[in-house]
């Protein structure tokens, strides 16, 4: 009898050791077809940008996201969501508030946001050092600007009790940010027009004589009126140079006369190193910041990307996440003294 029964054993016992290898099987390739899918497989992610749309902030925003798109696993539908207001407060504010907290929102805002609360923390609606930083999409080359019927050709050429009229996108933005260190470092009489939802719109007023000038970075300007010489650039707020901006473009540095307001300075423009942040709720999960990150990383490096950019004439000097959220954590060490006066300046 025994002789019998061995081989039905025998039988079962592999019946059972494949039937676990199917059920194995079966399992890795579940898995497989997760990973391959990946977590943004059939999701739509929004790039919330704080200004209106056809601006920088809306172009460099555009240009990343089809790019981004691609290196994102499962490969979502990206979109892009203009909610100017504030400055750029508003998109900021919005990822903590009303935001999915599941890695399908970010936002692009006005660097601005950065100098108003670095200069202003006991105020402060939001505490940037605690935001999940993804990166910034270039450092910013900013300048300023008059229109060629002002008259108005080099910066040491303008009378100091002239008063210019410059346009601005909102109380925390770098416009109004650079207008006010006019008036407030180098004492040039500013008065500064604030609320416009994005630069098409500051654009537009210059051109209708409601305004003198601007300042802000060279990407978003009419491609016309620098190849027509519409507008005479007079002043770098940057300290780092770009070809965009001629050398004989003076930095306002050099016209400030205190080291204490040189100091206010620095902290002022150092937001400059992170020209087009971009940002994620704290409250998402972190393996899905570290998914955006390196999406983000590679988009910087994409060869697509790097060809639209120049197509585009979008200057190219990305910050990772890490970096940015280095940088955050410096502008944030400032002594109370030099943010005292970065606050005087821009108030």
């Amino acid at each position: 009898m025994s002789t019998t029964r061995k081989p039905r054993r025998h039988l079962r016992a592999t019946a059972i050791s494949f039937g676990a290898l199917v059920i194995a099987l079966v399992a890795a390739s579940t898995e497989s077809a997760k990973a391959e899918s990946g977590y943004y497989a059939g999701k739509t992610v929004r790039i919330v940008v704080g200004s209106s749309a056809g601006g920088g902030y809306d172009t460099y925003a555009r240009a990343i996201a089809p790019i981004l798109a691609e290196h994102l696993p499962g490969k979502p539908t990206i979109v892009v969501q203009n909610m100017p207001g504030g400055g750029g407060m508003t998109s900021v504010l919005h990822l903590d508030a009303n935001a999915p907290k599941d890695g399908t929102v970010i936002t692009l805002f006005n660097a601005g946001v950065i100098t108003d609360v670095a200069s202003n923390p006991a105020n402060a609606r939001v505490d940037l050092t605690k935001m999940a930083w993804i990166g910034s999409a270039t450092r910013s080359f900013r300048m300023c600007y008059f229109w060629h019927g002002t008259g108005i050709k080099t910066w040491k050429g303008l009378d100091r009790n002239r008063e210019v009229t410059m346009g601005a996108t909102g109380v925390n933005s770098g416009s109004y940010n650079d207008a006010a260190m006019l008036k407030n470092l180098l004492k040039q009489k500013v008065r500064t027009i604030a609320g416009y939802p994005g630069r098409t719109e500051v654009h537009l007023a210059v051109e209708r004589g409601e305004l003198d000038g601007e300042c802000g970075t060279p990407e978003a300007l009419p491609d016309n009126w620098t190849r027509d010489n519409k507008i005479n650039l007079v002043l770098r707020m940057s300290e780092a140079k770009t070809p965009k901006i001629p050398d004989n473009v003076p930095w306002i540095g050099e016209f400030v006369s205190s080291k204490e307001d040189l100091q206010a300075l620095r902290l002022l423009i150092a937001a400059n190193e992170l020209g087009r942040p971009i940002v994620a709720s704290r409250q998402v999960p972190w393996e899905q910041i570290e998914m955006l990150r390196a999406a983000f990383d590679a988009t910087m490096r994409d060869k697509n990307y790097l060809a639209l950019a120049a197509k585009r004439q979008l200057t190219v000097s990305p910050v990772s996440g890490k970096g940015a959220q280095e940088i955050i954590a410096q502008i944030f060490t400032t002594p109370r003294s030099v943010a005292d006066r970065a606050r005087e300046v821009i108030k």
